[in-house]
């Protein structure tokens, strides 16, 4: 991938401090996703408003911190869940992926009607305590971005806007994909609220934004105009943690009875990963290794 087509995340203050805002590209994470996964049009998009916003909400986050997202509504996609962490790495699957709908009343894609109106979003960060934080809000709307919205305002107690967006072509391919998240912060004037609502009601669609050729420093600038100070960038990428070593962990710790009945019925195991959709396949000799490894050990 080129360096001017590399997905990035830009965060920052405007107004003086009294807003935070972020804004994302995130169309090469969101195409590795569709390829990955084989998703249709419908969920290619839901999929990729999720990370999005997973990106975003990731980058609100320090050192090793990271999360997870679990978009669980009660239409035929099912279950979307997305990890991010502090370095813009992102990874996420979708338990449905052949899901496409008719456009909606606006001509655009059903996300509302793949992802359902009922249901409930969870929001897992491990912070390294000892307890995860877990926040969790019903579903408003299903487009996602309004259900964002919700969960700031209730769950963080930061009163926000949230905008995601996934356009793909005729064959599926994602053309571009990203969002942004403007938070207000404590002392906000009426008048710069006013302001704010004003700049997102007249915001054009993200997605024709990119397709001008906008960045996500430009995308700021057309909801909150030139008075930003801008902290850092993160490079933003698909990163899946799994490995073979991992997977050979997990079979050991399925222990020792299971492996074996494992090995006698089958003779051989294929692991595949929900999230990148790589695939671990171990034969007899692999597995009777682990099995060893299972086996309790004498006490010395």
């Amino acid at each position: 991938m080129t360096e001017e087509l590399k997905d990035y995340l830009v965060r920052g203050t405007a107004w003086n401090g009294q807003l935070r805002v972020f804004a994302v590209k995130t169309t090469g994470l969101v195409e590795e996703l569709r390829k990955r996964h084989n998703t249709m049009p419908t969920t290619t998009a839901a999929l990729g408003r999720t990370a999005t916003a997973g990106a975003m909400m990731g980058a609100m986050l320090k050192g090793n911190e990271k999360l997870t997202i679990q978009v669980k509504g009660d239409g035929p996609v099912g279950q979307i869940v997305v990890d991010a962490n502090a370095n813009g790495e992102v990874r996420g699957y979708v338990d449905n992926p052949d899901v496409q709908l008719p456009s909606n009343a606006l001509g655009k894609l059903d996300v509302a009607g793949a992802v359902g109106r009922t249901g409930y979003i969870h929001i897992i960060k491990d912070l390294g305590l000892k307890e995860p934080y877990r926040g969790s809000i019903p579903i408003v709307s299903g487009e996602l971005a309004e259900d964002f919205t919700y969960y700031f305002a209730t769950s963080e107690q930061t009163p926000s806007v949230v905008g995601l967006s996934v356009l793909v072509d005729e064959y599926g391919t994602v053309m571009n994909a990203g969002g942004f998240i403007v938070q207000v912060l404590p002392g906000i004037t009426e008048e710069n609220l006013t302001k704010l609502e004003q700049a997102i009601a007249a915001l054009p669609p993200i997605s024709s934004l990119f397709e001008q050729g906008e960045t996500p420093e430009s995308l700021l600038g057309f909801v909150v105009g030139d008075e930003i100070q801008l902290m850092d960038n993160v490079n933003v990428v698909f990163q899946c943690q799994c490995s073979m070593e991992r997977v050979e962990r997990t079979l050991i710790s399925m222990g020792e009875h299971e492996l074996k009945q494992l090995i006698d019925e089958d003779g051989q195991a294929e692991v595949v990963c929900h999230f990148c959709n790589e695939s671990y396949a171990f034969d007899r000799q692999q597995l009777e290794m682990l099995l060893d490894q299972a086996k309790p050990k004498p006490i010395q």
